[in-house]
């Protein structure tokens, strides 16, 4: 490596580490006045670090508002959303890189359109609406249902498979593999990346859910995480940021945990989805 590439690679991850430090700040101020005294959250000038760990923080966000029922209800609706997605945005996917059959491209065209339409703010009268004749309203059918297929996911998923050869298909289907065993035995562990970033952002997505959920649950025993920080912000009267922050990294760590458990994933589905377009 020469001079000028040496200079060009140490200015490149400086600005890296400058960009991750701002982006990251926020959240670390956060989980350290979350261990604040009000005293310290108030004091002048600023801290950044607690004297010492202040646990009522969190143990007075958990009593003000049931966080622990609405995490179990965000992560109950997270999970089975990103499960349909997957399932749908697969098998959608899959029809429309490797069939060919009438109305393909209309049908394509049109799902391509949806991307642009703000679904959850343009739908959200008529599908609550919807979910009231159903008799839906406050159940999980109505928090997870309307969301288990996405125009993303499909559109995602039908650009990774048509990178895949179709030699592979030709071969599976010489050996006498139908469809299905070619999508289950070849195509899904050829695509284990692309899978594991759609599902991160699709739980993220899921988990930061607050419009639909406030709109269609009325009691707080089906509130979602989310609603529960809001909740916690209007309880605190006082405004005392310490319990407040603590509620928010109760509610920030599963999606924290979920990144860091799939984040290899994820870059590689970025990594392939950007060499092979």
């Amino acid at each position: 490596m020469n001079r000028k590439n040496k200079v060009s690679f140490i200015i490149s991850e400086i600005i890296l580490i400058l960009v991750t430090i701002i982006m990251f700040s926020p959240i670390f101020l956060a989980f350290m006045m979350s261990f604040m005294t009000p005293a310290e959250v108030f004091s002048f000038p600023p801290k950044i670090i607690p004297k010492s760990l202040y646990w009522q923080n969190y143990k007075e966000a958990l009593r003000l508002v049931s966080l622990g029922r609405m995490i179990i209800n965000s992560a109950i609706v997270a999970l089975f959303i990103t499960l349909g997605k997957l399932i749908t945005g697969i098998l959608a996917g899959y029809a429309f890189a490797n069939f060919n059959f009438k109305g393909k491209k209309v049908a394509f065209a049109t799902l391509f359109i949806t991307l642009f339409l703000p679904a959850e703010t343009v739908m959200i009268v008529p599908l609550f609406l919807l979910m009231k004749s159903l008799g839906w309203v406050n159940t999980y059918y109505a928090l997870i249902i309307p969301f288990t297929a996405s125009a993303t996911n499909t559109f995602l998923m039908r650009q990774h498979f048509r990178t895949i050869p179709m030699e592979l298909s030709d071969a599976a289907r010489i050996d006498g593999a139908s469809p299905m065993q070619y999508l289950f035995k070849v195509l899904l562990p050829l695509s284990k990346a692309m899978i594991g970033g759609a599902a991160l952002i699709n739980f993220v997505y899921a988990w930061n859910m607050y419009l639909w959920p406030l709109v269609v649950t009325m009691d707080d025993k089906m509130k979602t995480a989310q609603i529960g920080v809001k909740m916690l912000i209007d309880a605190e009267a006082a405004n005392n940021w310490g319990t407040i922050m603590a509620g928010t990294m109760i509610v920030l760590a599963p999606t924290l945990l979920v990144f860091f458990l799939i984040q290899n994933l994820f870059v590689k589905s970025l990594v392939s989805s950007g060499l092979k377009g």
